[in-house]
């Protein structure tokens, strides 16, 4: 199987802004060359999400904060252990 197209997340950010802006999903596909699904993948993934606080992030960004979350939840799993570990000797 051959591999598609890569993308910088520079220019997937601007096509999902040209998208906000009310430029035709249509015509972003056929002025850019991507397909319908790989369009809509990028506006579900940058779309803009304003939070409780005002600010504003995306689904990316989530993403990577759940998963960095996750990490240094496990690496304090493991500092918990080891303190007990070395503090019954």
């Amino acid at each position: 199987m051959a591999k598609g197209k890569s993308y910088d997340e520079d220019f997937k950010k601007m096509i999902v802004e040209l998208y906000n802006n009310k430029k035709p999903a249509s015509e972003i596909v056929r002025e850019y060359g991507i397909s319908n699904s790989v369009l809509y993948k990028w506006i579900k993934e940058y779309s803009p999400i304003k939070t409780e606080d005002g600010t504003v992030t995306n689904n990316k960004e989530i993403q990577k904060l759940k998963k960095e979350l996750s990490k240094i939840r496990e690496e304090n799993e493991i500092l918990k252990k080891a303190i007990a570990i070395f503090t019954q000797k």
